[in-house]
């Protein structure tokens, strides 16, 4: 009999979704004799500690215990270091990231604001002694120089300890050296501001004015002694800091690199090693024009290796631009209809396969992550596969169904593998791709497994994840719990059994949970995902089509219909319930979007475009409006509206401006206000709670036996 202190709920918060134990952020050693990684001592532990695995015989040992190196002391973190970890959605604690040099042989890493540095042969650890509190400390490639930031400044000490000097300071309270500002964090997934040079004599540091920045004032009501928090938040259609990069040498001289920045304001990769000279990749305000520069060091002069253009919208990925170690451009892109992989002036793949991410690139191949492109044989719903690609074609290294990652160095390669039928992902070893060890994961088993079904829905073949009770044998009709993200940048229906753990809880309450990703959703091809151009609203309707479809061959009551989500899913169940009462009957809006105008500028004004100028687009894909709601629609549906009010990406007020819409039209609605909460819910009570009053809302709305 399960009790309530091993209830689904708790155990999900308490090991945040089963993530706590699991290893993670690995680095595998040119040589290959070392790979490392960050793994806490249990599936409820939130402190990781740095490992250090031998790929010949597997075995593991602790290089570096947050617990001992702070004698059992409590963490501190600045305000900076906090934003850093929102801005990544990091809820671990410990030694959450570390970097190498370039034989990793030396790491370093932060610890409560605090500069560690450990020798990865020999096991030791050992702290240096500098001004704090210390963020994003890399080795130099040669390892005998620690970069770091503090205060807003950019400053190197010597691997021993040594000469720590200052090498950029900020002018003013609003600048800083060295650091990703908002943006790039937040959506262009740069989570760093400096890179060393491959001779380790001077780095590239970014250097970043929160000047122009509206401030906003995040406020914690529960708490009226303490000052709100003034945030520099760049919201659609206004303006963003001013980003500039410098080569900055270890005796402290600076010469700026010169691009146009009043036509490519962002500063979206950056890329340095031996293969070549520094690459950038900066975009246009609009994101339909973008260079790929590369740096002349001593001058700051940048020459343009290769453009691109699109009518809609271009895209950023991981691992590029890059060189190969030929000297060829590396990149990923959108052509023909398909994205494909594009080493200097050929295109290495086609539209069999939808290129996500470049994993590593060596003399004579690329490994890249894809999905299975339209023009594969059969489709293969929700899968990610590893794949080895040359100008000889291509194979595909990961086999089971599921969801495969790799990183790579020295004919080692760490594969990361998460199936439908096993729980967590199991990372192993491979030698010349053969394996070798399996790497400990002391994450918990949830003890639950999702009775999922991987289908397609709708005309167009909408990607759907169906969930039904474990103990369902019947045919009769279930109500229906539509469960979505259901926008960019974030897929739902992947092949893999944890990710549909808390739908399963949810189709264990008595409901039918569909999982659909429709127009907009990565995974596809470039149209799907640009489908949304001017008009987030195709996800809902991609959504009913899914949901209409698979009632006619599964139990599905569509008398009985609710939605929940987070973030866009949250706003895509407060629009379904306003715009598609008909079909949708309660909804659960958890920090909502509910106003665009309201949300960030990358993000934003990619998809909607200038809010000055197409003010039509952010009006049609709003729920709140200068006049009121959005076009609300007839009958009234219950909607339950949850909201952090610590939250600095989709800030409250967009809860708030839809409540005061909603009171005005007399429309019933309930608000769930998150005191000290964020865009995360990473606290153990808030997110179990949030769970259970989710389902008695439910059921109380769609008149369910409680």
């Amino acid at each position: 009999m399960t009790t309530e202190a091993d209830s689904f709920p708790r155990r999900h918060a308490r090991t945040q979704q089963f993530t706590l134990g699991a290893p993670r952020a690995f680095t595998v050693s040119p040589d290959g004799a070392r790979v490392v990684f960050l793994r806490s001592a249990s599936g409820t532990d939130r402190a990781n500690a740095l490992w250090v695995l031998d790929p010949a015989d597997g075995t593991e040992r602790v290089v570096a215990d947050p617990q001992a190196l702070l004698g059992g002391a409590a963490e501190h973190l600045s305000a900076q270091e906090r934003a850093r970890r929102e801005r990544s959605r990091e809820g671990g604690a410990g030694i959450v990231g570390y970097a190498t040099d370039s034989e990793a042989e030396l790491a370093s890493f932060a610890l409560s604001g605090r500069l560690f540095t450990a020798e990865l042969r020999a096991g030791t650890t050992r702290q240096l002694r500098v001004p704090g509190p210390v963020i994003d400390p890399r080795p130099a490639p040669d390892g005998r120089h620690i970069a770091y930031v503090t205060g807003g400044a950019l400053r190197v000490v010597g691997a021993e300890g040594e000469g720590d000097r200052a090498l950029a300071e900020p002018e003013s309270e609003q600048v800083t050296y060295g650091l990703a500002e908002f943006i790039a964090a937040e959506e262009m997934s740069r989570t760093r501001g400096f890179w060393w040079s491959p001779e380790s004599d001077r780095l590239l540091v970014a250097r970043a004015d929160d000047t122009p920045v509206q401030r906003w004032w995040i406020a914690d009501p529960a708490r009226p002694e303490r000052e709100p928090q003034r945030v520099a938040y760049p919201a659609a259609g206004t303006a963003n800091a001013d980003v500039r990069l410098y080569v900055v040498g270890l005796d402290g001289t600076r010469t700026e690199v010169v691009w146009d920045r009043a036509r490519y304001p962002y500063l979206a990769q950056v890329h340095w090693s031996a293969a070549g000279a520094p690459l950038l990749l900066v975009q246009a305000r609009d994101q339909r024009s973008q260079l790929f520069l590369a740096v002349e060091p001593d001058t700051g002069a940048t020459r343009m290796v290769h453009a691109d253009e699109d009518p809609v919208w271009l895209d950023l990925f991981p691992g590029v631009p890059c060189w190969s170690p030929s000297g060829r451009l590396v990149r990923i892109a959108d052509e023909g209809g398909a994205r494909v992989l594009a080493v200097g002036e050929r295109l290495l793949t086609g539209p069999q396969l939808h290129v996500r991410a470049v994993l590593d690139v060596s003399d004579d191949h690329v490994l890249v992550s894809a999905s299975a492109g339209e023009a594969a044989p059969a489709p293969e719903t929700g899968e990610v596969h590893v794949y080895r690609v040359n100008e000889l074609g291509l194979e595909r290294l990961s086999h089971e169904p599921g969801v495969h990652s790799a990183v790579r160095a020295g004919g080692v390669t760490v594969l990361l593998s998460a199936v439908p039928d096993r729980p967590g992902t199991r990372v192993q070893v491979l030698r010349e791709g053969k394996k070798t060890v399996t790497v400990t994961s002391h994450a918990e088993d949830p003890g639950m497994s999702p009775r999922i079904t991987f289908t397609e829905g709708g005309a167009r073949r909408v990607p759907c994840a169906l969930l039904m009770p474990r103990d369902y044998d019947d045919t009769t009709p279930l109500p229906v719990l539509m469960d979505p993200y259901g926008g960019p940048h974030g897929p739902r229906v992947v092949a893999a059994h944890n990710a549909h753990l808390t739908s399963q809880w949810f189709a264990d309450q008595g409901f039918a949970v569909l999982v659909a990703d429709g127009r907009g959703t990565p995974g596809r091809s470039p149209a799907w995902e640009k489908a949304v151009h001017r008009d987030f609203t195709v996800s809902l309707d991609d959504q009913i089509d899914a949901l209409q479809d698979l009632a006619k061959s599964h139990p599905l009551d569509l008398s009985r219909v609710a939605i929940r989500g987070w973030s866009y899913g949250g706003w895509l169940a407060g629009l379904a319930v306003l715009r598609r009462p008909d079909v949708f009957h309660a909804g659960i809006a958890g920090a909502p979007v509910t106003d665009w105008r309201l949300y960030d500028t990358h993000y934003t004004e990619r998809y909607l475009g200038d809010p000055a100028k197409d003010p039509e687009a952010y009006a049609k894909s709003g729920l709140v409006t200068d006049d009121g709601l959005s076009a609300p629609a007839e009958p009234q549906r219950p909607l339950m509206v949850v909201h952090g009010l610590a939250d600095d990406n989709v800030v409250a007020a967009h809860t708030l401006r839809l409540s005061s819409a909603l009171l005005a039209a007399g429309r019933p609605h309930e608000v769930l206000p998150l005191s000290g909460v964020t865009h995360m819910t990473p606290q153990e009570q808030v997110a179990e709670n949030l769970l259970l009053l989710q389902v008695d809302f439910l059921k109380r709305s769609l008149g369910l036996t409680r």
